[in-house]
């Protein structure tokens, strides 16, 4: 057997979520080959990347023997499938650091469910990926590490689940567990050229501490199948096609940024109208429409990003002076969000009632918007930088996102091309509650009609040839 898979079953590195599990499941190939392949590539990679905190080849191997052995494999909606966790999800036998360099981390007993319900489905967890401290920023960096894009190692991956986006665009794991809080899926997977779905509200389990109901859990993969299943496999639902809505859905084009003067430059525009001349093409109404962020939602949306510093610093048992000079200064904002009580259920709830109201009276389906406003920060040491450099590095890049965490509403990222500079370019579409199957179907139309290239082009293992240019 070569690192590229099994005897037999062929080249497995680079191939979806949903081939491996096929092939395992055949019996054409065994998890420990396609997880010792992934093992290997990922052992190439790395150095030029930094994704992992972790990497688990014992361990890992051993889980692969194990779904080899299970006599229900042949019906493992994952089996054999490597996938990668962020470093604020609990993975038995490992530690949970949330990035912050001090802190020992302490031995995980037991899965986070949303790790149990993957390793459920026979997914292999090869390892924990990298995160900026405390997950609260829009690039991935800390003492001693700098993690890059595969797109451009100059640049970053974006953050917070910076590491697992580099792992998949990298080819390292078709499917890596991420979460959002302001971004934290949607803009790394804009960065690496990734599809990925903030869900809405209550449909797959979250954190113990979710950012006052502001996080959500969710997968970033490089085709839209793999990002149904794994979505499905989180929310414990049974893996299906995003059934066809039957009919023409009725898109708002939204082009004011949430952050006044933070404004998508060309490519990102370009990105836009270009995909809704592909809506109108493929019979969709597509219509101009722009939702309002009131004062009160931009303020409540910051007061529980700058406390859930404060809260996560406080559940791990850190000090404020443990912290980076950045995070020290976010999470006594967060103190002072917190007293001056700028954390109020009514804000959200206010805001997640009046965006309803718009896609009620506008009769939409899907909302369509850029979700950066340029290329992807640099590969930086950003955690020397203080907290307002941070604060608005990423507001300026990334303002399209954080809206939908306070509203609660599902919202996904894909991936219609690369910008002139060679790196990937992505929009955002979002739906009222309950729409995640919508945007799932929407997204899977959008792939078939102007089909994305998987992995980078310097990191890829299949060698495989761009698309042609739209």
């Amino acid at each position: 057997m070569d690192a590229s898979g099994g005897p037999g079953g062929g080249r497995v590195v680079g191939l979806p979520a949903t081939e491996i599990a096929a092939r395992v499941r055949s019996g054409e190939v065994s998890a420990v080959e396609v997880v010792r392949a992934h093992l290997a590539h990922l052992a190439d990679v790395e150095p030029r990347i930094g994704a992992f905190r972790v990497v688990r080849e014992q361990a890992a191997l051993a889980e692969a023997a194990a779904v080899d052995a299970r006599p229900d494999r042949a019906s493992l909606s994952l089996a054999g499938v490597p996938v990668a966790v962020k470093d604020n999800l609990a993975v038995a036998g490992e530690t949970v650091t949330d990035g912050c360099a001090d802190h020992p981390g302490v031995e995980a007993v037991a899965d986070h469910e949303v790790v149990a319900r993957l390793r459920a489905a026979g997914a292999v967890v090869v390892g924990v990926t990298r995160v900026p401290e405390l997950c609260l920023y829009a690039a991935t960096d800390g003492p001693g590490t700098v993690t890059r894009n595969p797109w451009d190692t100059a640049l970053s991956p974006a953050g917070s689940s910076g590491g697992s986006a580099a792992a998949v665009a990298a080819g390292v794991v078709p499917l890596a567990l991420g979460n959002d809080g302001m971004g934290s899926l949607r803009l790394p997977a804009a960065a690496c050229g990734l599809v990925t779905l903030k869900p809405g509200r209550g449909l797959v389990p979250t954190l113990p501490l979710d950012w006052d109901g502001m996080v959500e859990n969710g997968v970033l993969a490089t085709t839209v199948a793999d990002l149904a299943l794994g979505t499905a496999v989180l929310a414990g639902q049974l893996p299906a096609a995003p059934p066809d809505p039957g009919r023409p859905l009725r898109v708002a084009v939204a082009r004011r940024s949430p952050v006044p003067g933070a404004r998508p430059d060309g490519p990102a525009r370009a990105a836009v109208e270009r995909t809704a001349r592909l809506l109108r093409g493929a019979g969709h109404v597509v219509v101009e429409r722009e939702p309002v962020v009131p004062l009160d939602a931009a303020v409540g949306g910051l007061a529980r990003w700058f406390a859930g510093a404060h809260d996560d610093a406080a559940a791990l048992g850190l000090d404020h002076a443990a912290l980076q000079p950045r995070s020290r200064g976010h999470a006594r904002l967060g103190r002072l969000a917190r007293r001056a009580g700028l954390v109020r259920p009514a804000t959200a709830e206010r805001f997640r009632a009046r965006t309803a109201a718009f896609f009620a009276e506008h009769d939409l389906d899907v909302l369509l918007s850029p979700i950066t406003n340029g290329p992807p920060l640099p590969a930086r040491p950003w955690h020397e930088r203080g907290v307002w450099a941070n604060v608005t590095a990423g507001a300026r890049w990334g303002p399209w996102a954080s809206p939908w965490n306070l509203a609660g509403f599902p919202a996904a990222v894909v991936p219609v091309g690369t910008r002139p500079e060679g790196v990937p370019v992505a929009v955002q579409l979002v739906g009222p509650p309950g729409s995640e199957t919508r945007l799932l179907w929407l997204a899977g139309e959008l792939e078939r009609r102007q089909p994305w290239r998987r992995h980078a082009p310097v990191f890829d293992p299949a060698g495989a040839p761009s698309p042609a240019p739209v």
